[in-house]
């Protein structure tokens, strides 16, 4: 911006009336460019500052770079859906993306048709920084720690329930514990070792299922139930979402066990960014169906689970 009043003005006490800035000031940020960029910049010849051929070569560069910059702020502080170009990154687990982006983008295409949604799966460990950074704008994950530059909200609460193939052959009407724990059991997990907090509540009422098999993909272990007798247990909507033609049985699970909670998590920086907050109002309005529901069921004294099967532990 000096650099450009400067060249405008011709002379650094008009550039500093222009900017409202000392003409000592504008003198130190003369000479702090100068020795920046490695060039005179401005050589005086009377009353005024003429541009050497290294600035007059980049100053329409300068005045496009603050052209774009000024749109861009005046779009952030008026911001208007229908014109932004915005890229948003999501952090959101597998079953995040299958539960808010099909209604999230349906939403987007008419209210902010230019914007645009990344997602990846970022590791819990580093959230904070990524949120902090910006690489990552807003990320859908279960209750934990974090520091107070992290704003989170509530944004889900729901049970679980096992899922059969139609006419299982130990399943007759319901499932019962004693037939949940004989048979063998699906666990979904992007690690490759440890237990699931399913496996951790039943052992810690002296209970244990049989994990055959582990894999780190919901649609896939969907896929092996409706050809075997193994069963998976997973959140009731990812369930429903999984089994749209009814090729499988949904089940309750057989056991009062704490309900999967997920937050919605930005940093303080953009507590106040308009564009962020119109998404996460957007995210809200995705999921207020069940916000309403699950509000109703956790008054009953229903515990919250984060990490689950059908949660990867990241």
């Amino acid at each position: 911006m000096v650099l450009e009043a400067i060249y405008r003005e011709g002379n650094l006490t008009r550039a500093g009336q222009l900017l409202n800035l000392t003409q000592p000031a504008i003198s130190h940020a003369l000479k702090r460019l100068r020795d920046l960029l490695q060039d005179p910049l401005f050589v005086r010849q009377g009353p005024h500052m003429v541009p050497t051929p290294f600035t007059r070569n980049m100053i329409d560069q300068v005045r496009q770079a603050l052209q774009i910059l000024e749109v861009n702020l005046s779009q952030s502080r008026n911001f208007v859906p229908e014109n932004t170009r915005r890229n948003f990154h999501l952090s959101l687990w597998e079953y995040g993306e299958a539960l808010i982006l099909p209604s999230l983008l349906q939403r987007l295409t008419d209210a902010a048709p230019g914007m645009s949604i990344t997602t990846s799966q970022v590791k819990r460990r580093d959230l904070e920084t990524e949120l902090a950074s910006g690489s990552v704008d807003l990320a859908i994950d279960i209750p934990m720690t974090v520091s107070d530059r992290i704003r989170h909200k509530w944004l889900l609460n729901e049970a679980f329930v096992v899922i059969a193939r139609k006419d299982h052959p130990a399943i007759k009407h319901k499932l019962d514990l004693d037939t949940y724990l004989a048979q063998r059991h699906i666990q979904v997990s992007s690690r490759r070792h440890g237990p699931s907090l399913i496996d951790v509540e039943l052992s810690r009422r002296g209970l244990h299922r049989r994990v055959f098999l582990r894999s780190p993909h919901n649609l896939t272990a969907y896929m092996v139930v409706s050809k075997t007798d193994m069963l998976l247990t997973l959140p009731e909507r990812h369930a429903q979402l999984l089994n749209p033609g009814l090729v499988n049985q949904l089940y309750p699970f057989p056991l009062q066990t704490p309900r999967l909670e997920a937050h919605l998590y930005w940093h303080e920086s953009v507590e106040n960014d308009p564009a962020n907050r119109w998404l996460r109002e957007e995210i809200e309005k995705v999921l207020a169906p069940e916000a309403r529901s699950t509000q109703v069921r956790r008054k009953r004294g229903h515990k919250s689970l984060g990490r689950l099967d059908g949660l990867p532990r990241r």
